[in-house]
């Protein structure tokens, strides 16, 4: 039996400057994967950075204790990234300012394929037929010493992600589906990260259980002052005190300290430890003259079910379209969300353009986000069905 690999962390400014020079050396474009400590620490931050390039071998490095990644982001500026679920990692990378000039997102393509498993294990199997281990996935990667089997977990990440790339861009070709996938592969390069919520608290879960403009700014004071607590100690906040004992505090209204210790219900390794804290918080939000309301303007549609009632044209169109965009996403051997998203249908058909010919609606698509490809297969066919759904449907004809 062949002695497992031995992988050493790159943690130093002299191992950078040889881990830059012999990928600078190697040939094509290079692998890419980040760890994080999610559920564990407090950011999202890379805790390890994966690289893979042919005729240089796997480097395994180490962000908190590099720092400075600036020669390593001159090296990997020289060609293509190929990463594993691009959008997941690339904010982690944009953190530590790596950035690619362009990427190869081999989930994605495996969505655009129609694959129906595309995790990292699944696609290395059916293009390589190697099967990977996944038993380190949810570690804590913010640990030191890594332990070996980690890192051999980690390089394999990355070690056979250029072989698998390559059988996707046959793969693709094949399909006809390579614009499609570059188009893709650019607009989540490009994505920008999300705003900020304007109230972020109001995601704690279990939070549509609190009634009331006093409780609601409890509850508000909680979060606060567990997100400042997980921020001094770098812990994933559900960690310290979970959601639900927050909103079961908030629910309970403990008249006294003593009272809130004693409810079972608020726990968390840090309830009691901290317990000066979250009642000084409870205390504030009974005394804040800053109630926030009960409902939020949102942007946010009502959900189709309630469309017939709340705007039975809206209602009309999507019953039309949503079916046609089903049917061109299995002609094209695709997952529909991947074709055009639900909530980008939806939009569309709530608030259509005026008219809506194929050009508009195409527009219409464009302001939303769609992607090139994804208006030329599918404006037409939305078109065509809101044109539907304004016709009088034979029952109301024979009525008339």
């Amino acid at each position: 039996m062949a002695e497992a690999p031995h992988y050493d962390v790159v943690d130093s400014p002299e191992a950078l400057a040889a881990a830059c020079a012999a990928l600078a050396a190697g040939s094509g474009p290079f692998a890419v994967d980040v760890e994080r400590a999610s559920g564990f620490r407090y950011s999202q931050r890379a805790y390890l950075v994966q690289v893979f390039r042919r005729g240089a071998g796997v480097f395994l490095f180490d962000p908190p204790a590099l720092g400075d990644l600036t020669a390593l982001q001159a090296t990997l500026a020289d060609d293509e990234w190929v990463l594993h679920a691009a959008s997941q990692d690339l904010p982690s990378l944009r953190e530590l300012d790596l950035m690619p000039p362009r990427i190869f997102d081999t989930e994605l393509a495996a969505r655009l394929l129609g694959w129906e498993r595309v995790g990292l294990a699944a696609v290395v199997e059916a293009t390589l037929g190697i099967t990977l281990k996944k038993e380190h996935s949810a570690a804590d990667w913010s640990t030191r010493p890594l332990p070996q089997a980690w890192l051999e977990y980690a390089a394999l990440d990355v070690e056979h992600l250029v072989d698998v790339r390559d059988a996707l861009v046959d793969a693709l070709a094949e399909s006809g589906k390579t614009a499609f996938a570059e188009q893709e592969f650019e607009a989540t390069r490009l994505r920008e990260p999300k705003p900020p919520r304007a109230e972020p608290w109001r995601r704690l879960s279990g939070l549509h259980t609190v009634r009331g403009r006093r409780n609601l700014a409890v509850a508000r004071q909680l979060w606060l002052a567990r997100e400042e607590y997980a921020q001094q100690q770098d812990v994933s906040p559900g960690r310290l005190v979970p959601d639900r004992a927050l909103v079961a505090a908030v629910i309970a209204a403990p008249a006294t300290k003593g009272e809130l210790a004693a409810l079972k219900s608020f726990n968390g390794r840090a309830s009691r430890t901290q317990l000066d804290r979250w009642w000084n918080a409870i205390v504030a939000g009974r005394e804040s003259g800053d109630l926030p309301v009960e409902r939020v303007p949102s942007d946010t549609l009502p959900p189709p079910r309630a469309w017939a009632d709340r705007n039975p044209d809206a209602d009309a169109r999507l019953k039309q379209a949503r079916p046609a965009v089903e049917e061109q996403a299995e002609r094209l051997g695709m997952p529909t969300e991947n074709l055009l998203t639900p909530d980008t249908l939806r939009r569309i058909a709530w608030d259509p353009p005026a008219p809506a010919d194929t050009a508009a609606v195409a527009d219409a698509l464009r302001r939303l986000g769609a992607r090139e490809w994804q208006i030329e297969q599918t404006a037409q066919i939305i078109a065509d069905a809101f044109v539907r759904a304004g016709q009088p449907s034979d029952e109301a004809s024979e009525s008339a």
